[in-house]
């Protein structure tokens, strides 16, 4: 008997027992071709028993490219699993995000076909049917589901994610559940609600981020159950990252920035609901927080990592309600089991397609905060495409909250280092090489050197303050005569509302590309225009 209970207790409808099975007897239901609904967002709350014995089928059989799915997750979900799938060639369509080196090969190779997607609005177009319209059955054919527990009529509770299960049992009828017995049960902590499409949909009516709208499991009718599997697997978890001295200074500007913001009246002096991105400069943020003058803080977010538990821990973060529960394996999990009683009812997980929502991050005015590859003079964003062709994860859900928040924040370094140069690559450019948010979805943009608040500023005044206060000193005399020059240009022709000069905007990135640096000697025009 496991320490957390048997799968008897977490099994309240009792005629599911008859349905149990070992993850290796589940094949039988699996063809290629098939269009899959995984539990999961983030590497939290992911089924992991079944995906990882039909990896161990495709393999012992040989049939790597013979065995191929389509998957469609909230997110990401753990390397063992998804990443596995991908270095087996099992995976034909990927939406709407993923991580894994394996995975971004397949897909930059273009063995695997990914859409990208803001994640508030994949979660609601799977439930519309639009990624399964062109299926025999204009449906998913199998969802595996990981659970905390099955009640008496069938309802699964969720583990560490809310992800799109609701969507998922929309546009399914038959269901894997694995019911993971290896950690304590979830049940309690989510707040689930399965939206109708319209024009019958409900209002989403979140005020605070504490807010409970809906049921603590996602109905579902224990007819499309097909298999109950037992699985005493953990997360991977998303691995802790470090702040560095970059991330601090990003994040010291940041929070000197909401100071300010108080004190001149457009901020309460316990903030607005933050949602804050991942990664080291997220976690930045979030340690100065806990360790600045704000106190009666709350978050309304898609993904909790470790620094949210040092930010319960400092007394000043009240409530935070997210879409999963993002810890690292180590220490995050077992710190938060130890301290279950702590955190348990100060935390909020939610579907997708509620954490991500338009409707609550406009009403609670959520202060935004992503992390983008670059980012443009002009205050254009890219969070996406390397170089504007590589995909590295997708879009997520900044989108979703840079849209719609309250304040709108990028924070990046201002350089990166190229194989070559430590400060090779600009991360502040003359035009981004790809958008996924454009100059009218910013506020704010904040590098180790500064912080550009840009609201009010028309295009040639954003770039003369992004310049100045974000770019790198060895890259702003290379800016500013780009600018300079493509103003003078432009206001001749009169075409200067916001001057660009196509033939040399990407001179920098083709400079990188072949020379190792984006330090470009000049902004002549020639037949290299690397030179």
């Amino acid at each position: 008997m496991s320490e957390y209970g048997t799968l008897q207790d977490r099994v309240r409808n009792k005629a599911l027992l008859s349905k149990v099975m070992s993850p290796e007897d589940t094949i039988q239901f699996f063809k290629p071709g098939m269009n899959l609904g995984w539990s999961g967002f983030t590497p939290a709350g992911y089924p992991k028993a079944v995906p990882i014995a039909l990896a161990d089928y495709v393999e012992k059989n040989n049939l790597q490219g013979k065995w191929k799915f389509n998957l469609f997750i909230g997110a990401s979900v753990g390397v063992e699993t998804e990443d596995r799938w991908a270095s087996l060639d099992m995976i034909d369509r990927r939406w709407p995000y993923q991580t894994g080196k394996n995975v971004a090969a397949g897909i930059n190779e273009g063995r695997i076909r990914m859409g990208d997607k803001h994640l508030s609005l994949f979660a609601q177009d799977l439930g519309y049917g639009f990624y399964t319209k062109d299926s025999e059955s204009g449906k998913l054919d199998l969802a595996i589901i990981e659970v905390s527990a099955i009640t008496e009529d069938g309802g699964l509770v969720p583990t560490t994610s809310g992800g799109v299960i609701p969507e998922i049992l929309m546009v399914c009828d038959k269901v894997i559940v694995e019911v993971n017995t290896g950690q304590p049960s979830f049940e309690g902590m989510h707040d689930m609600i399965s939206c109708s499409n319209p024009p019958n949909r409900e209002i989403l009516n979140i005020t605070k981020a504490s807010s409970r709208i809906g049921a603590t499991y996602v109905p579902c009718d224990p007819n499309k159950i097909i298999a109950v599997v037992e699985s005493k697997l953990r997360d991977k978890g998303r691995a802790f990252t470090e702040q560095d001295d970059t991330s601090k200074a990003i994040a010291d500007n940041i929070i000197d920035f909401f100071g300010n913001e108080v004190k001149k009246g457009r901020l309460p002096k316990n903030l607005l609901p933050i949602q804050s991105g991942v990664g080291s400069i997220a976690n930045a943020v979030i340690g100065g927080l806990a360790q600045g003058p704000f106190s009666n803080l709350t978050v309304y977010t898609e993904v909790l990592q470790d620094t949210m538990l040092d930010f319960f821990d400092s007394g000043k973060l009240d409530h935070a309600s997210s879409c999963s529960l993002s810890l690292s394996e180590t220490p995050g999990f077992p710190r938060f089991f130890e301290n279950w009683d702590k955190y348990f009812d100060k935390i909020t997980l939610r579907p997708l397609s509620i954490s991500n929502a338009p409707e609550p991050i406009r009403r609670l005015g959520c202060i935004a905060m992503n992390t983008p590859v670059e980012i443009d003079i002009y205050a254009h964003a890219n969070s996406t495409l390397v170089g504007g062709t590589r995909m590295i994860n997708g879009i997520g859900g900044s989108g979703d909250f840079l849209r719609n928040g309250y304040l709108k924040i990028m924070h990046t370094p201002s350089s990166r280092p190229s194989k070559t140069d430590p400060t090779g690559i600009s991360c502040v450019v003359p035009h981004c090489s790809h958008i996924d948010h454009t100059e009218h979805d910013l506020d704010v943009l904040v590098t180790e050197q500064g912080l550009a608040d840009v609201r009010g500023l028309c295009p040639r005044d954003r770039a003369k303050v992004i310049i100045e206060k974000c770019a790198h000193p060895d890259y702003k005399p290379i800016l500013t005569e780009y600018f300079e020059m493509a103003k003078a240009d432009c206001l001749k022709r009169k075409v200067g509302h916001e001057p660009q000069l196509w033939d040399r905007a990407f001179k920098m990135h083709l400079n990188l590309a072949q020379n190792g640096t984006m330090k470009v000697k000049n902004w002549d025009i020639k037949i290299d225009l690397c030179e």
